[in-house]
């Protein structure tokens, strides 16, 4: 083979291989599935919260543009289909905080429409009643994060006029809270929380405009917190990051199932992260299938995922989604 032709020949080898190379960067997939579920029966709304018992969820209060609610919804997510129980006897709120605790549900603070609220209540669902508890000890407060680990229950950051970082605990034998340990990461409102292996981890929100980038790890058994690696994009002096993290957002949703933390959505955002507390890093999974939106509630029952209701602008939802982290994306499931 003379000279041209052997250049000629490589030239197309190589051409060749930069092709396939360059397709399969730009083909890669997100890998998980979002399946559409049976809609949320209540109305339209943005910002409740919700609590797990079992094999139920409950949804609960949020805002439809128009009114302050204070109704309760179970899902059950065996049968997918939704109940309505007994509404909260406090005020309508959004934005309240929310946690389950020795098989009851705990719900409190929140905003409605013109005060910032820290009354509190248990609910029982073996007999759906409510019954009012000791308000919250620390100032009332709306978007506040909600959580138990461990045995033990929080309510912690938030907004009561000013960006918060304080945590109380309560102990539903002694119907009392205390302030616990300091925490050192910012202030903020709207921050997403999930518990692994109870541990908590917390971190996004925001903070006069800006977005937080600080992310915690809490062991309630030590008080302690741990900070883990920001989840901001890569910094020079770490390799192991991903250079296109985009975690940080405000108003978004949180679950944790199988080991792994997701959060999803968010202001303007629907792209899902999933966290991986062994080491410590954040891969992207297969963005929302529905619309856009914030203030939406997420949760997960029996290591099944979950997200539903939010808002994008003046446009309330009413959709329920499941997330499926290890399956391939299709289009015809929903």
């Amino acid at each position: 083979m003379n000279n041209l032709k052997k250049g000629i020949l490589f030239a197309t080898l190589f051409s060749g291989l930069f092709f396939i190379s360059c397709s399969n960067d730009s083909s890669e997939e997100l890998i998980g599935n979002w399946v559409k579920k049976s809609a949320f029966d209540g109305p339209a709304r943005s910002s409740a919260t919700s609590f797990v018992i079992g094999d139920y969820a409950y949804v609960a209060t949020g805002y439809t543009g128009d009114v302050y609610l204070k109704d309760l919804w179970s899902y059950n997510s065996t049968g997918d289909y939704w109940e309505q129980k007994a509404d909260l006897p406090g005020i309508g709120r959004s934005s309240a905080s929310a946690f389950a605790l020795n098989q009851k549900g705990y719900l409190g603070l929140g905003y409605d429409g013109t005060n910032k609220l820290k009354d509190f209540y248990q609910y029982d669902p073996s007999s759906n009643t409510w019954a009012q508890k000791t308000d919250f000890a620390g100032t009332g407060r709306y978007a506040a994060v909600g959580f138990q680990a461990g045995g033990k229950a929080y309510f912690g950051t938030g907004y009561d006029g000013n960006y918060l970082k304080d945590f109380y605990q309560y102990n539903d034998q002694a119907n009392s809270w205390t302030l616990v340990n300091g925490f050192s990461g910012n202030k903020r409102r709207n921050a997403t929380a999930f518990v692994i292996a109870d541990k908590v981890y917390l971190g996004t929100g925001i903070n006069n405009g800006v977005y937080q980038e600080d992310f915690w790890e809490f062991d309630p058994a030590t008080e302690a917190w741990t900070r883990k690696r920001d989840i901001d994009k890569d910094t020079e002096d770490d390799s192991s990051y991903n250079d296109d993290y985009a975690v940080v957002r405000s108003n978004a949703s949180a679950f944790a199932m199988n080991g792994l933390g997701y959060v999803v959505g968010g202001d303007n955002i629907k792209t899902i992260w999933e966290y991986n507390p062994i080491t410590d890093l954040w891969s992207e999974k297969t963005p929302m299938e529905g619309a856009t939106r914030t203030d939406a509630v997420g949760f997960a029952i029996n290591n099944r995922g979950f997200y539903m209701l939010g808002r994008t602008g003046s446009t309330y939802f009413d959709d329920a989604w499941e997330f499926k982290p290890l399956d391939a994306q299709t289009s015809n499931d929903n």
